[in-house]
């Protein structure tokens, strides 16, 4: 059975996903990550989709699924890396993926993250615009 490999860094768990995405696969990602940032107590997590060419009307579906249960779970979820065609597909199927945010790589991903959890945490460290 396929699985796709959940690391955790720090606070924040990491999916790189490498491997075309069919619906079992989806929903066992799904049951994994919102699993994981239970038993971890990860405050964010960081999608990585820059190797899929397609994401269809169900993987949006559950890309928006993950990023409402991991906000119950007090998780924020951040997609990274998705291609050009990707959003015009997603745009021109109608699908507007709410709830999910994004950044354009990994850096981003993780700055956004870093951001948005020391904001939610009161850090004043995490946040320059007060400097």
């Amino acid at each position: 059975m396929d699985k796709i490999p959940i690391l955790k860094m720090g606070q924040f768990l990491l999916v790189t996903i490498q491997v075309d995405m069919h619906d079992r696969l989806a929903m066992t990602l799904q049951d994994d990550l919102t699993r994981m940032v239970g038993t971890s107590g990860a405050h964010g997590v960081l999608i990585d989709i820059s190797a899929l060419d397609i994401v269809d009307s169900f993987m949006g579906r559950m890309l928006s699924s993950i990023a409402s249960m991991t906000r119950i779970m007090d998780a924020e979820t951040v997609v990274v890396g998705m291609q050009p065609a990707v959003a015009i597909t997603l745009v021109e199927l109608g699908l507007s993926l709410p709830g999910v945010l994004t950044a354009l790589n990994v850096d981003k991903g993780m700055e956004m993250l870093t951001t948005r959890l020391g904001s939610s945490r009161g850090d004043s460290k995490a946040s320059h615009e007060d400097d």
